[in-house]
């Protein structure tokens, strides 16, 4: 595609199973969403009806003649609500799977009709491919899996097959390649739709490092117990991080997903300003956390259709003088229809005057997946139904009509009307729109309140009893929440939906409505793609590139002035100077964290401190006794311990303190505090140090660790208030230190007592790997434009490892770095072996 001045927006999708939909309908609509999200279409204009929780998204194709097809929009299609939301200027492409098998000489034909005509692009999966793909791994073990079922059985889901999980990357590489045939990766955006696609974002970021996209999860995500169990779990979890912006439709599918990334990939995450990010190597990848809507114009639409007002009109003789209770759900496991009717039973023995008066409709749509489980469901319901029937029913009246074929859109829009409560009870579900539309269809119109022979001037009213494990269950406050395991409380909760007082059901409606009306797809649309928008408004002045292999692939994000300090370039700046200022952070930076320095690296750091050119200072966290030990033969190395607060600048000099000496009586406040969350996180303890304490928990519950920090932190600031001491939070620990104790301030004493010398360095190293680091480059990339450093002087502030950082150069690892102090040393001691060479007395032989 080319540069245009509009704002592309790529929209992928997968539709749900072939072989159901050709047993339900002869029309195909050619793309579609996701998990269940397809479109009933009869040839009939108007005659639609809306499966699940979305339409699809694209044309349907209608059979003119055996030899010739023609496509026309399907009205109901969810991108087509979506794009209400972006507004006038975006061009909108749609990228999805076919609902059916299309002849391969006849595919280059089909897309090109589908592109010109609707800027739609088909990706074309083979039948085996597909199969393995969609029914077999996402539907029997994903889908399964994000709704709390574990595999434990080869009848419950079955167990983990690579060959199945092959075929799911396989198809979304398929998605890939149709998506960079047609977009324009400085300007356009691209939206992902569900759980079916979630490695997709790796292969687009591949291909293009600065790529805008977004990601939509509408099913739940489970919590790390569930999750983790998942054997390509960090697979999927690093593909998620490879979008820009990762959409969920309740905190708690957010919450559960930002705990994987801790508990698996070790990442933290902050709320900034109302936004949740992650960092992830240099990118922020924001959270987004709201719930779809439904597209109120086309819900409205269909209920101004005569066929609806006709069968408002046949319900309401049907039940006339009974009370119709609604249940609409999809025929399967997870939708608790069951329970709902068991529940239903239990209220009929617990009140016998609702016998007679009280109806259950429930209407239970067609599957979507296939297996046992879905015989199992509907064999039980069945049985269930006309047991209660029986022992409940009397001619003219069932007290549970199962409505078990696919009912016309209006249809069930009419069920809605004559409702006085909709049950929505599923024991998992992702977001379920049933309530919306359940809300809406009972603020109904004008035709059909006259219809019911409803007065219009007064307020509408609904009663809502809906589970507390659906998505859209914290945005109706109004509803009756339940727990659908509970069929006693179910029971109770369905009674008091009969007999509250009108009044509160019209304030209950109110309120409802008033958030579904205003909350709809075209709101949630804008939303996302104004949150892509920010997510993604620095790529261009970052500086991006990608590192690894297959799914472990990853982008770097630094800032264009950051980069790789090689060691050739490094060792010639060293060699033309003549004053120098080396400073080396400790753990994690001439040695790996938590171990001891080896022979190599003291014998290096001997010869770098023993040329007259080099001041060499180590600069740790460790305590002075530590250090003392480790670096004792190195006479010329000057050490700064517990972040600098004691200073020594050569193995004979006096320890000094980079502050006045400080009153530690705050100690004895802080360490009870410290000591009591160590007695209740297991694995933590508190390191004593003679200037700080510190409390780590890098040994414990990564989640419970860091809720714990958090606790301590607000604790020790509260307790300490008065006392002139800083309480910080860093990696795995929180310690409470002297105020204004930190490492730049060792880079400002040797740059100082180096000037008082009348020595200005042209060369200075600093050299460190986490945040407190940061305080050192700081001080040094200030320095530069100061009296204390030459006017013409090399400055290497480097970090370890690729990450957001005040230095500008990285090196790899601590490996890399000692090799890099190798070849300094080299060169000190060749330069001090020339030195020799020159200045020894030339001999002279006579004859």
């Amino acid at each position: 595609m080319g540069k245009s001045s509009f704002r592309t927006i790529v929209l992928i999708l997968i539709p749900p199973g072939r072989e159901e939909w050709e047993m339900s309908n002869p029309c195909y609509p050619l793309f579609t969403t996701s998990e269940g999200i397809d479109l009933i279409v009869s040839r009939e204009p108007q005659q639609m009806e809306i499966d699940n929780l979305f339409s699809n998204f694209q044309p349907r194709r209608e059979e003119v003649s055996k030899s010739q097809d023609c496509y026309c929009w399907d009205e109901d299609s969810l991108l087509l609500q979506l794009k209400d939301g972006f507004g006038e200027d975006a061009q909108v492409i749609y990228v999805g799977c076919l609902k059916e098998v299309i002849d391969p000489t006849e595919q280059d034909n089909v897309a090109q009709t589908l592109l010109e005509t609707f800027k739609c692009i088909p990706a074309f999966l083979p039948p085996e491919l597909f199969r393995k793909f969609y029914h077999r791994f996402c539907k029997q073990h994903l889908w399964p899996l994000f709704h709390y079922m574990l595999p434990l059985s080869p009848d419950l889901g079955g167990r983990f097959d690579r060959s199945l999980w092959q075929a799911y990357v396989s198809a979304n590489k398929i998605f890939a390649d149709k998506v960079m045939e047609v977009i324009c990766p400085d300007d356009d955006f691209v939206w992902v739709h569900d759980y079916h696609l979630m490695v997709l974002p790796t292969f687009l970021r591949k291909r293009c490092n600065r790529l805008k996209l977004g990601f939509f999860l509408h099913s739940p995500f489970p919590s790390s117990e569930i999750y983790r169990t998942l054997p390509v779990r960090n697979e999927i979890l690093r593909a998620l991080l490879n979008s820009d912006l990762i959409g969920f439709h309740t905190f708690d599918y957010a919450r559960h997903f930002l705990s994987c990334c801790s508990r698996m990939l070790g990442l933290s995450y902050q709320s900034k300003r109302g936004h949740i990010g992650l960092e992830y190597y240099g990118r922020t990848v924001s959270i987004k956390i709201l719930p779809v809507g439904i597209h109120m114009k086309q819900l409205q639409s269909v209920m101004n259709l005569p066929e609806t007002e006709s069968r408002v009109a046949e319900l309401r003789d049907q039940f006339n003088g009974q009370t119709v209770m609604l249940g609409v759900d999809d025929m399967d496991i997870f939708k608790g229809i069951s329970l709902k009717i068991l529940a239903m039973e239990q209220l009929l023995i617990q009140h016998p005057d609702k016998r007679g008066k009280v109806v259950l409709v429930q209407i239970a749509n067609p599957a979507r997946g296939q297996g046992k489980d879905v015989q199992e469901v509907r064999s039980e319901t069945s049985v269930t139904v006309n047991r209660i029937n029986e022992s409940f029913g009397r001619p003219g009246y069932k007290p549970v009509i199962l409505i078990d074929t696919l009912l016309q859109f209006y249809e069930r829009i009419a069920y809605y009307v004559i409702a006085e409560c909709c049950l929505v009870t599923a024991v998992r579900d992702g977001m379920n729109l049933i309530p919306y539309e359940y809300i809406i269809s009972r603020h109904a119109n004008e035709k059909l309140d006259e219809t019911l022979g409803l007065n219009l001037s007064v307020p509408k009213k609904s009663m809502l009893v809906v589970s507390e494990f659906i998505g859209c269950s914290p945005s109706l406050s109004g509803a009756i929440k339940v727990n659908p395991w509970n069929i006693d409380a179910v029971a109770e909760a369905m009674d008091s939906a009969l007999i509250i007082p009108d009044c509160e059901k019209q304030l209950r409606h109110e309120k409802h409505y008033k958030y579904v009306s205003t909350h709809d797809v075209a709101y949630w649309a804008h939303s996302f793609l104004q949150d892509l928008e920010r997510a993604c408004r620095d790529h261009v002045r970052r500086r991006c590139w990608g590192i690894g292999f297959g799914l472990g692939f990853r982008v770097i994000a630094l800032d264009p002035s950051f980069g790789k300090l090689s060691v050739e370039h490094i060792v010639l700046a060293y060699k033309r100077t003549k004053s120098r200022a080396i400073l080396l952070d400790f753990d994690g930076t001439v040695m790996m964290q938590s171990t001891n320095p080896n022979a190599e690296a003291v014998r290096v750091l001997n010869s770098l401190c023993r040329d007259p050119k080099n001041a060499v200072f180590i600069v740790s966290g460790k305590d002075r006794k530590a250090l003392i030990e480790w670096f004792s033969s190195c006479e010329n190395l000057g050490i700064a311990a517990e972040h600098g607060y004691f200073v020594r600048e050569n193995n004979g000099a006096e320890w000094e303190t980079c502050k006045p000496q400080s009153n530690f009586s705050w100690k004895q406040i802080a360490e009870p505090v410290m000591q009591l969350y160590v007695e209740t996180t297991d694995g933590s303890y508190i390191e004593a140090k003679e200037s700080s304490l510190v409390w780590h928990y890098q040994h414990a519950d990564r989640d419970f660790g860091s809720c714990q920090s958090k606790e301590l932190l607000d604790h020790l600031e509260s307790v300490l208030a008065n006392e002139p001491v800083s309480v910080k939070s860093g990696q795995h620990n929180v310690e409470v230190k002297p105020q204004g104790i930190n490492k730049g301030l060792v880079a400002e004493r040797l740059l100082a007592k180096l000037q008082h010398k009348g020595m200005l360095p042209d060369f200075v190293l600093c050299i460190g790997d986490d945040r407190s680091d940061e305080d050192m480059f700081e001080v040094i990339m200030r320095a530069r434009t100061g009296p204390s450093l030459s006017a013409i002087v090399d400055v290497f502030a480097c970090t370890v490892g690729q990450k957001p950082s005040k230095a500008k150069y990285y090196v790899e690892d601590t490996g890399e770095i000692l090799r890099m102090l190798q070849g300094l040393a080299f060169a000190s001691e060749q330069a001090s072996r020339n030195a020799s060479h020159a200045t020894k007395p030339a001999i002279i032989v006579k004859e």
